[in-house]
């Protein structure tokens, strides 16, 4: 393969960089020359570092086959396991669902958004529905006392969801118990910016990460005041709770999200430098 005419240039420029000091023969290279170098690397570092940034956008993905049950419950529970305190309240309405453990894979899907079908089942699926479309915002624990055909639905390495009774009734009859389905992942869409809970005390730090746009799942959160605290990596506590001992108070907050698709989404000065706990501030989603 042919090396492009930019790759060329560097790779001459970068030889007589190398080879110029030991000519004893001429003068030493002019600054307009290490000008001309620096320019020409700086110009095929700044080509990286946009490819890396401009990432193509949350895209769904291939059909799989799995199972579906329901659970009972409301607003309040159905955050459960992923620490969404009200999911009709933060946006996801009642169209949640508890994954099992292969698909939870502690925590990191929380927030991750799938399209479901009913599949197989003509006795149960309703005719004529269209598909329903869940976040994820819950864990189904297993079960081993029970066999995974027979009441151990969540056992691994079963991929299942027991999806929130209100909207269950989309997809099939409720004396169903149990259906087949076929299921993707699709792009999360969400009003607003992505929101801050920030939770804890003053040795002590949680934020909760939710309403996030595209993938939905977050794999890294870090976080900026504007004095002394530089860029800190947090660590997940639980579900979509960020946790960390650094002095946060006193400090207006930024925060830097990374998606599950390896998007970036950076938002500057999210809260005041007299920010509470208990409270939530708005940032940037991903676009």
């Amino acid at each position: 393969m042919m090396a492009s005419p930019l790759k060329s240039m560097l790779a001459t420029l970068l030889l007589l960089a190398i080879a110029l000091p030991d000519c004893k023969a001429k003068s030493k290279p002019s600054l307009l020359g290490k000008q001309a170098i620096h320019h020409a690397i700086g110009r095929q570092a700044n080509h990286i570092e946009l490819h890396k940034r401009h990432k193509p956008k949350f895209q769904p993905g291939p059909w799989m086959k799995a199972h579906a049950t329901f659970y009972e419950g409301g607003s309040g529970t159905y955050g459960g396991a992923c620490n969404y305190k009200d999911v009709a309240g933060e946006g996801y309405g009642m169209n949640t669902a508890a994954l099992s453990s292969v698909l939870f894979k502690n925590g990191q899907t929380c927030g991750a958004c799938y399209e479901i079908k009913c599949a197989d089942s003509p006795q149960w699926c309703k005719l004529g529905q269209s598909s329903l479309f869940v976040t994820a915002t819950d864990h189904c624990p297993p079960n081993p006392s029970l066999p995974n055909d027979n009441g151990g639905w969540c056992n691994i390495p079963r991929e299942h969801f027991d999806i929130a009774k209100p909207v269950f009734s989309q997809l099939a009859e409720y004396k169903a118990g149990i259906i087949p389905i076929h299921y993707r992942r699709v792009p999360c869409k969400k009003q607003g910016g992505i929101r801050f809970t920030i939770l804890g005390n003053p040795w002590f730090y949680q934020v909760i990460v939710w309403n996030v746009e595209g993938a939905g799942d977050i794999v890294s959160v870090q976080v900026k005041g504007d004095d002394k605290l530089k860029w800190t990596q947090m660590e997940r506590d639980w579900g979509a709770t960020w946790k960390t001992s650094s002095i946060l108070l006193g400090e207006s907050l930024s925060f830097r999200v990374r998606a599950s698709d390896k998007r970036y989404s950076t938002s500057w000065h999210v809260t005041p430098k007299n920010w509470e706990f208990g409270q939530t501030y708005e940032g940037k989603n991903f676009n």
